[in-house]
């Protein structure tokens, strides 16, 4: 870490505190694709930074949004508590500072109940409408939360055709394919019937994104909106890393609908879709995959 940026770190870290830090060290930490991150070890404690100089210049403050949303949800997990957030500026990078974190010692599998608990109760916690306060990322993806009555109309347009209206800015998509996504899109409306409760979720709910730390288990990286919740299901779903126990506590605490499964893969959609988006590739095809079979 640069003199200049320890500098700037311990002014708005002093600022955020009421007192004077110095930090005595930093560690680099690896694990994120989008951002640079260390650990802060200062007079004060521990601490967790990351900063950017090239991503959007209001990505941290929309992450510190959300953090600080699943932190008034009542529930087991562990949400790491936010001390600074700036947007890009021209001398400064994009910063985010929260609590340190250190990663549970042992066997991690007895917090598995917990994350399932925790994840049940964070989906108790309701607003009247579908949406969130600004538009924030999943990963560089920008989502679009303007606040909407209707759940089809917010996931097939402020999610499904607006990512799909990105793609075409960037990626191969046939005129075949826009119309087998416009057919779906008019399915909505019988596909997801079943007329859910706008619920905190996540947002991108992977292994990469929650951690067993001492004291709990913990989320991190939210992309928060208010949704479905089977809408956070289907992440967790298409990559795996949540045990079976972590499913049961969920379904204990806060049971499922019995065809929840019927709309896992539509949720899913999103998710392929962006990653076609980001990363090109196969992702495009099992896109299509999915909508073939609602279609």
């Amino acid at each position: 870490m640069d003199q200049p940026l320890k500098a700037t770190l311990e002014k708005l870290m002093s600022e955020a505190l009421g007192e004077a830090i110095q930090i005595q060290n930093a560690k680099m930490l690896g694990g994120g694709c989008i951002s640079h991150a260390s650990k802060l070890v200062t007079d004060k404690g521990d601490f967790f930074a990351k900063w950017n100089n090239n991503g959007p210049d209001d990505l941290f403050l929309r992450e510190a949004e959300c953090l600080e949303e699943m932190a008034k949800a009542v529930s087991l997990l562990k949400i790491p508590k936010v001390w600074v957030k700036t947007s890009l500026a021209p001398d400064t990078p994009a910063l985010l500072i929260t609590d340190f974190l250190s990663p549970a010692r042992g066997s991690k599998s007895d917090q598995d109940e917990t994350l399932g608990i925790g994840l049940a109760e964070l989906h108790r916690y309701t607003s009247e409408k579908f949406g969130f306060y600004h538009n924030n990322y999943c990963g560089a993806t920008l989502q679009y939360n303007s606040w909407n009555d209707n759940w089809i109309d917010f996931y097939g347009q402020q999610r499904i055709a607006a990512l799909l209206s990105m793609i075409r800015e960037r990626r191969d998509l046939s005129s075949g394919d826009i119309g087998k996504y416009n057919q779906l899109l008019e399915k909505l409306p019988e596909l997801l019937a079943h007329k859910p409760d706008p619920v905190l979720i996540h947002g991108d709910l992977w292994s990469g994104n929650y951690m067993y730390s001492a004291a709990g288990p913990a989320l991190i990286d939210p992309a928060c909106c208010y949704a479905d919740r089977e809408f956070e299901l289907s992440l967790m779903t298409m990559f795996g890393g949540f045990s079976d126990r972590v499913w049961a506590a969920y379904q204990e605490a806060y049971p499922l609908p019995a065809d929840w499964k019927d709309r896992n893969n539509l949720y899913m959609l999103y998710h392929y879709i962006n990653h076609y988006y980001l990363f090109g590739g196969h992702y495009g095809q099992q896109a299509l995959n999915i909508v073939n079979k609602y279609i």
